[in-house]
């Protein structure tokens, strides 16, 4: 399982994603980024998907915070928003 995480210079590092694969979550944040780095560093995400609201985004294939991943979609796709 390949965890997404996402990053906001005033909030912790947060699971917002998991995905079967490591191309489906790298697609995934493909379709999502809008913009960036701007000139604060900060990306721009879609409206609607797990990024949004947040500033940039790292994954890895192990967890690395104490978040439940059965609390965060599981392989979403733009079809589900």
């Amino acid at each position: 399982m390949c965890y997404l995480y996402a990053t906001r210079s005033d909030l912790p590092t947060k699971l917002v994603a998991t995905f079967d694969t490591e191309p489906q979550l790298l697609a995934y944040v493909r379709w999502a980024t809008l913009s960036g780095p701007g000139r604060n560093g900060a990306f721009q995400f879609e409206k609607g998907s797990a990024l949004a609201s947040y500033h940039g985004c790292h994954h890895s294939l192990e967890p690395l915070t104490d978040d439940d991943p059965a609390l965060v979609d599981h392989n979403p796709t733009p079809s589900m928003l």
